[in-house]
């Protein structure tokens, strides 16, 4: 498949921004049990749930360049009983809404106590709207990753993997960037962040470095025979069946061979994964901020170059067709 970078851009920044918030909502949580003695100040999670709009409200802009009608975009909400695509576009909205009102019941300080725990924490309406919108962001990853993991006909996406990546990719982009935003405002929960941050590093390498060994041994279930029907053994494509290029060889092909995708399957594997957690673990040494900035940076970039190849290693069944002279 082509990749589209409207929708690396939309995935990857709504990805970082839901586990943002997810972090920001587990942070407070964390106080709550008793893991830290030092409450964040409310400013603390205002400016973040700032952040988070932001990249929501980025990667929701990056989505439009995707469309061919833009002022029609609201259409794609109209079909949430079946589709999962309907799903996602009606959730983020949800979980903007929801971080927007987090965030502002701390600006304003309007947090009344709904529940006083035996340790004396207490659960308040700022806590209750973090744990919706925590909830909401947890469904939107499950929708973004249904999206392409419904396609059955796409093997490459029709797994429980594909979910399972984009869930853990984005909580640990999300937990880095909470990291180095904690590390900024000398918060005591960024122990807390950063040890999650390594933790969800670690187990999306792992769980991607399975969905690429997953479709190295798939087995394909079409073939030349069964696109047109016939049982030969030996059946041979000489010719595309085009002059000229057309959206079936423009769209369902990416660019640069299979030499590129290999190249861009080793980059992200190197800078998704380990050079953040390197950088993590020398800015938990070194007390330093600006590691941890670099740790999210280089993340994010190693996370573009893995969403590319997500899209460019899916083989759609049409290319059975238009596939290059064999």
């Amino acid at each position: 498949m082509r990749p589209a970078f409207s929708v690396l851009f939309l995935t990857t920044l709504i990805g970082a921004g839901q586990g943002l918030v997810l972090a920001l909502v587990a942070g407070q949580f964390y106080w709550v049990i008793g893991g830290g003695q030092v409450q964040e100040s409310s400013l603390f999670y205002a400016a973040g749930s700032g952040l988070t709009l932001a990249l929501l409200g980025v990667g929701l802009f990056a989505s439009f360049f995707h469309l061919a009608h833009p002022e029609r975009a609201w259409r794609a909400a109209t079909r949430w009983r079946t589709s999962w695509l309907s799903r996602e576009v009606i959730l983020l909205p949800i979980v903007m809404g929801l971080t927007f009102v987090y965030g502002a019941l701390h600006f304003f300080g309007w947090s009344p106590t709904l529940w006083t725990f035996a340790n004396m924490k207490a659960l308040d309406l700022g806590m209750l709207v973090g744990y919706l919108a925590a909830a909401a962001a947890l469904l939107l990853f499950v929708a973004t990753g249904m999206v392409y993991a419904c396609m059955k006909f796409i093997q490459e996406w029709a797994s429980p993997l594909t979910v399972l990546n984009f869930t853990l990719m984005g909580l640990a982009s999300g937990f880095t960037l909470a990291t180095a935003y904690a590390a900024f405002w000398g918060s005591p929960l960024i122990n807390f962040f950063g040890s999650t941050a390594v933790l969800l590093t670690a187990a999306a390498m792992a769980s991607r470095v399975g969905s690429l060994f997953r479709n190295r041994h798939l087995k394909r279930v079409s073939s030349l025979r069964t696109a047109i029907g016939l049982h030969h053994q030996k059946i041979r494509q000489i010719s595309q069946g085009f002059t000229a290029g057309s959206y079936n060889t423009r769209e369902f092909f990416h660019p640069g061979g299979p030499g590129l995708l290999l190249r861009v399957q080793a980059a992200f594997l190197v800078f998704a994964f380990p050079v953040p957690l390197v950088l993590l673990l020398l800015g938990w040494g070194a007390d330093s901020a600006m590691l941890y900035v670099a740790a999210f940076a280089i993340q994010y970039a190693g996370l573009i170059a893995e969403r590319w190849a997500f899209f460019a290693e899916a083989r759609h069944p049409q290319n059975l067709y238009y596939q290059r002279a064999a």
